[in-house]
This record gives C-alpha cells, sequence and structure tokens, in this order.
C-alpha cells in the first residue's frame, strides 16, 4: 500500500472514529440526546462505503477523502440532532 493511499484511509477512519465516540458520550453525558447503538455506528458505515468503494479510479471530482471524512462527520451530526430530538 502506498503511504499517500494510507494517509487518506487514515483521515477518512479517523473522521469516522472520532465521530463515533463523540456520539457515545454526547449520549451518555447529555440528559436530552439517547442515540442507540445502530445509528451510533453510522460515521462508521461511511467510512466502510467508501473503504469497499474504492477499487481503482478514475474517481470524480468530488470524490476526495476530504469529502468522505465530512460526509462521516455530517452524518455524525445528524445522528446527534436526530438523538436529541428523540428520533434516533
Amino acid at each position: 500500500m502506498e503511504i499517500a493511499r494510507a494517509r487518506e484511509d487514515l483521515l477518512v477512519a479517523a473522521s469516522a472514529g472520532v465521530t463515533t465516540v463523540a456520539l457515545a458520550v454526547a449520549s451518555s453525558a447529555v440528559a436530552t440526546v439517547t442515540v442507540g447503538t445502530i445509528p451510533a455506528l453510522a460515521p462508521i458505515a461511511v467510512y466502510l462505503v467508501y473503504l469497499f468503494s474504492r477499487k481503482g479510479g478514475p474517481y470524480g471530482p468530488w470524490d476526495t477523502p476530504r469529502n468522505w471524512a465530512l460526509a462521516a462527520v455530517g452524518v455524525g451530526g445528524i445522528v446527534l440532532v436526530l438523538g436529541a430530538v428523540g428520533v434516533a
């Protein structure tokens, strides 16, 4: 594996992992936020889609590791909001 590819994978994996941990901490620390186990794992699902969809290219201009990392954080934010209103 190339070092550049490993750095890209690490960026997306770290974003998904940190977001998942933040959801778990928010769910246990904040009384108004209740997030279930399956919704809390949604950012990791984004990482898995990233991992298994990257088969060699060519990739479009929107298919970048930065955008995948932002998608993982965005999904985590959506789950957090849904947990705050009592849906997730």
